[in-house]
């Protein structure tokens, strides 16, 4: 329950990995893993014609609510929980679906009250068309910051770039193929073989409470 709490979990962070919430963040960048966050933050850097300090990677709920209270704009990126919770257990295959969802639920849940301090963007609108995002954030915020042009050049671009990062990280090609932030066909074999797991009937509470955390975030409630 650390993570929720932005006096204990901030410290936590500047430690380990991430990047914390200071006094000269200018934007905060922040989801549950394998929710498009990589990709957001590599096409913002890229789309912008200065240098903006950018607050992200931190992946705990205490670094939107710490930018809530510093009226820092943030972007909360959200992706439906089977495609987010698979591609985290491939990411992190110690971690069972069970666990993997209740990460899911103590990322998104503690927002819900904070839900008007923050834009959200689906993981649908951040990959196709992330200069309305941005455009979104500026109108909410009153920023000005660059939108990015989503042409598949560009898209390519930041591809490019998530790869060269991530190769630098794996020891095979293998294990690149089940962390790289970008689409993977072999991941989505794994998945495949994955869906039984999370199907699972064990499961059906902690899907439906993990759904109803994405609606209410995305503002998808039926």
């Amino acid at each position: 329950m650390v993570a929720r709490y932005p006096g204990v979990a901030l410290p936590i962070a500047r430690r380990r990995h991430g990047i914390p919430v200071g006094d000269e963040t200018e934007l905060v960048i922040e989801s549950f893993p394998r929710s498009g966050m990589t990709f957001a933050v590599v096409a913002f850097e890229m789309a912008q014609t200065r240098q903006v300090r950018v607050a992200c990677h931190v992946h705990a709920p205490a670094q939107v609510i710490e930018a809530a209270r510093r009226r820092i704009p943030a972007l909360v990126l959200v992706r439906e929980p089977e495609p987010t919770i698979l591609s985290f257990v491939i990411r992190h295959p110690h971690v069972s679906m069970r666990q993997a969802l209740r990460g899911y639920v103590r990322f998104y849940e503690p927002l819900l009250r904070y839900r008007h301090d923050f834009v959200a963007s689906s993981f649908e609108d951040v990959t196709t068309d992330f200069g309305l995002v941005i455009r979104l954030v500026n109108e909410r915020f009153g920023t000005a910051f660059d939108e990015f042009r989503h042409t598949p050049e560009n898209v390519e671009r930041c591809f490019s770039r998530i790869s060269g990062d991530y190769r630098e990280r794996a020891g095979t090609s293998a294990e690149f193929e089940r962390i790289v932030a970008r689409p993977s066909d072999e991941r989505e074999r794994i998945k495949e073989a994955l869906r039984e797991r999370f199907d699972d009937p064990r499961l059906t509470r902690g899907r439906r409470r993990a759904q109803s955390v994405y609606a209410a975030i995305a503002g998808r409630e039926a």
